[in-house]
């Protein structure tokens, strides 16, 4: 019996406990009075003035609010530790090529190191209104984007992450940490690190002199040119030529600076090669071109690229395939690890290859090409006029009508001088082959650009430094082992599926993402920056932006 009492007499107790255990955060937060110069400066935001302190102006308005509702008109930024090191973040973003102007930093930067009983109480919410504005900006643009890709590019799909930044923060206050938690929304992806390190290692750079390189003849391996005394140190600067050490003691003679020799030789070909230039050696037109870009040119080239990656979801997938347009590269990667690595001919400056994000569904062997109407009038009907065997020499069929109903014509009696933009009543089909136009396979993700990538017969474009050739398709160069990697069958299994000459649909075991992108810098597997020149001259009106100011957000 005394048992059952004590037991009695001490569960109450233990629930008291418990209650009290869990009470205790809520008491707390209750027990804290809303700040009344919040609620004033909100009231003022709310009738339409704008607010500052030192000239920094709030942006993202709207999220403050309902973050602080939420918060109980709290002051939340009381740690003096946590707002020095959101300060040290903020600053660091310069890392991402975003502005810590931006997000109030010099002005965080001040405060941070600014005692509480230096402050009234009106600055000290006007503090903590600029370091809730600063981490809510600040995550915004690292997790998505400063840019909208959509209002620059029409022909752009951006898989953007989507994130609640109210909940962010409050989960960021809660962890004790919200500078780690701001840090870590950037993208969590190696490529995008590789970048930040390389902009790192140019921005030591960016304030050293950088003297334009003279034009003159090109400099071919083993001739003598006073100008490669320039040159030796433009790429000892960038770490293309290492430092060539000499024993003076011994007596070894010194490398004559204006000779082209075969260290200086191998030094060039790596530069060309990293910057998309036929990697000959020859130090021509374009390599001095390449070579007297600033290094605050290739920190921009560097920006835009960070930028772009901050549009795309954090991971791409266990399994995809990703192509770069201003690369001419595609990869296929499994596991996370490239497997087989191709270049690409890309659209046309005139005729893009739109950016976006799919999946390849299935594979269409030896296919058929019909022939877009655009292309039919602006380049077919043009080559039917002047070769009477075009029909016959690359195996194309004529058509009048569309879908079931389409009857074959014979093209004989057809006058193609007659047909215009504004007449021009066929289809044209052109059969299964080697010669056909989308080459042995196709790889089919139905979109509203009607891209895919596909062969081709002409390999000799592929030996091209810059490929933009397509009418906006992508052509692989090495689109068999693509295919055959794809569906897993040998080389034997691909021979024999292309003896059969009829068209065939191959489905994936499973749907296959597909990026396609662009980016004009980027890092290789090797840690080797990579730069190429922007094909369809779209990063200036990215950098507008990005350098712009943020807009304040109601």
């Amino acid at each position: 019996m005394d048992v059952v009492v004590r037991r009695r007499r001490c569960l109450p107790a233990a629930l008291a406990m418990i209650l009290l255990a869990l009470a205790l955060p809520l008491l707390a937060k209750a027990q804290t009075s809303p700040d009344m110069d919040l609620i004033d400066r909100f009231d003022a935001l709310q009738a339409g003035y704008a607010i500052s302190l030192d000239g920094e102006v709030l942006i993202a308005r709207q999220t403050l609010r309902r973050f602080y509702e939420r918060e109980g008109f709290r002051l939340v930024w009381t740690d003096a530790d946590q707002r020095r090191a959101l300060a040290d973040a903020v600053l660091a973003l310069d890392g991402d090529g975003l502005n810590p102007q931006d997000y109030h930093g010099p002005v965080l930067d001040q405060l941070a190191q600014t005692p509480d009983d230096e402050l009234t109480d009106g600055h000290r919410a006007d503090r903590d209104l600029l370091f809730t504005d600063a981490f809510l900006m600040a995550a915004s643009h690292l997790a998505q984007g400063k840019v909208n890709p959509e209002s620059i590019h029409a022909e752009w799909t951006a898989a953007r992450p989507q994130i609640d930044l109210a909940e962010a923060l409050a989960q960021a206050l809660a962890s004790g940490d919200p500078a780690d938690a701001l840090n870590r929304l950037r993208p969590n992806n190696e490529d995008y690190h590789r970048l930040m390190r390389a902009r790192e290692r140019l921005a030591a750079l960016a304030d050293a002199p950088w003297p334009v390189l003279p034009p003159g003849p090109a400099i071919k391996p083993g001739s003598t040119d006073e100008r490669l005394v320039a040159i030796r140190d433009r790429l000892m600067a960038l770490g293309d030529l290492h430092a060539v050490t000499t024993d003076a003691d011994a007596g070894d003679p010194l490398a004559d600076p204006m000779a082209y020799d075969l260290d200086l030789e191998a030094a060039v070909r790596r530069f060309q090669a990293r910057h998309g230039l036929d990697d000959d050696g020859v130090i021509g037109k374009g390599t001095l071109a390449a070579l007297n870009l600033s290094p605050k040119a290739r920190i921009d080239q560097i920006d835009a690229s960070l930028e772009r990656w901050r549009w795309l979801p954090d991971s791409l997938g266990e399994n995809y395939v990703l192509v770069n347009i201003a690369g001419f590269n595609l990869a296929l990667v499994q596991g996370g690890q490239t497997v087989l690595a191709s270049r690409v001919i890309v659209g046309r400056p005139y005729r893009q290859t739109p950016v976006f994000s799919d999946q390849i569904r299935y594979l269409v062997l030896n296919p058929t090409w019909t022939v877009p109407r655009k292309l039919m009038i602006q380049d077919q009907l043009p080559m039917i006029r002047k070769d009477p065997s075009y029909f016959s020499r690359l195996n194309m069929q004529v058509y009048s009508g569309w879908g079931a109903d389409r009857q074959r014509v014979d093209p004989q009696t057809i006058d193609w001088g007659a047909l215009s933009k504004n007449h021009f009543p066929y289809q044209l089909v052109q059969g299964p082959g080697a010669l056909n136009a989308l080459g042995r396979v196709k790889f089919m993700f139905p979109n509203k650009y009607d891209v895919y990538l596909h062969d081709t017969p002409a390999r000799e474009l592929f030996g091209k430094s810059s490929r933009g050739f397509s009418s906006g398709c992508i052509r692989v160069e090495k689109a068999a082992e693509l295919a055959q990697q794809l569906l897993g069958w040998s080389g034997e299994q691909w021979s024999e599926a292309l003896q059969e000459a009829n068209t065939r649909t191959v489905m994936l075991p499973a749907p296959l993402p597909v990026h396609i992108q662009y980016w004009t810098a980027w890092v290789d597997d090797a840690g080797v920056i990579q730069f190429r020149d922007d094909l369809y001259e779209r990063d200036p009106r990215l950098l507008q932006q990005l350098h712009q100011a943020p807009r304040e957000a109601g």
